[in-house]
């Protein structure tokens, strides 16, 4: 894979609403999931701006509603439905409700997850990360396939993370069924596999129009660290024993930056597959390299790619 930057023009302090501006989306249709906190929430205030309509699904109504009111006026473009992404159940209903309507979906925006959490597993036995960060959103993007197709030109993002650094998918073992349980391990893991989702989607995906982008989006405060005591992440550096965060975190306008460029800047129009930070393609991580930017060669691999496709259609039962 090839991850040469573009000098984008934008970079780490850039925000949502920089890299949106000028960038016209009336009549196109979104879906973001997770987009009713944190970095999602951001995404769906910029891509609403521009004009889109925009879907985003929530597993607690309440709560989306009420940070969706947050946005004002914007909250009329905005769609709540219902999902569980680690309950396959739960996102074959979205998508056939999404495809009775009959309409193209141009965007779609793989935001939720959940990160570090203790040793889970869904219904059908997969590690809970995996099966929410991976699975879920695999099951989803190839149920609208039908409504990609329809937008001659739709792109899809997964929201990866430079903690995939952490690991590479482990094949062997990516159920952690002889290997012991490590949260951050099985992190990276399904970190590894988004990016590696875009890859394979992105091959794929050429023959309708479609192009597929991996992102990483900076280290945020947000919901995504419920799971970790207040300790670990003053151990991590993230937090000072005030709860003061480290002032190199990205605000949220700021995480979301990368994912509504991905989404919607002209200078990807014939890219695809890259893994991507800091508003531009991010380089292909070397020995020497930052410990802490930059993608790991695994993340991007076309043949580990076609792997990890294979058994996420084995596991879904759905295929491309």
């Amino acid at each position: 894979m090839t991850q040469t930057p573009l000098l984008s023009g934008f970079a780490y302090h850039s925000t949502a609403a920089d890299v949106i501006a000028g960038i016209d989306l009336t009549g196109r249709r979104a879906l973001v999931t997770g987009g009713y906190s944190g970095i999602g929430l951001e995404t769906v205030r910029a891509l609403a701006s521009a004009g889109a309509e925009i879907i985003v699904p929530a597993r607690s109504p309440d709560k989306a509603r009420a940070n969706i009111a947050k946005l004002g006026s914007l909250s009329a473009r905005v769609k709540l439905m219902t999902l569980e992404l680690s309950d396959p159940a739960s996102v074959r209903r979205l998508a056939e409700d999404i495809l009775a309507e009959g309409k193209p979906l141009h965007l779609l925006i793989n935001n939720a997850g959940i990160m570090a959490t203790p040793l889970a597993r869904d219904a059908d036995g997969r590690e809970m990360q995996l099966a929410t960060n991976h699975f879920g959103h695999f099951l989803l993007a190839l149920r609208l396939k039908p409504a990609l197709e329809r937008a001659k030109g739709a792109r899809v993002v997964a929201l990866s993370s430079i903690a995939h650094r952490r690991s590479a998918f482990h094949f062997d073992d990516w159920n952690y069924l002889a290997r012991p349980y490590d949260k951050w391990q099985a992190y990276g893991q399904s970190k590894t596999a988004n990016a590696l989702f875009a890859v394979g989607l992105n091959a794929r995906g050429k023959a309708i129009g479609l192009r597929a982008f991996s992102v990483h989006p900076g280290g945020i405060m947000t919901d995504l660290q419920r799971a970790l005591p207040r300790e670990e992440m003053e151990i991590l550096g993230w937090i000072d024993k005030d709860g003061t965060p480290n002032p190199l975190m990205k605000t949220p306008e700021q995480g979301a930056a990368t994912t509504t460029w991905a989404a919607t800047s002209p200078k990807l129009a014939d890219r695809g597959g890259e893994y991507c930070e800091d508003c531009d393609i991010a380089a292909l991580h070397t020995e020497d390299g930052p410990r802490w930017l930059q993608v790991s060669p695994y993340a991007v691999d076309p043949e580990a790619a076609e792997r990890l496709w294979t058994l996420s259609q084995a596991e879904t039962g759905t295929a491309w």
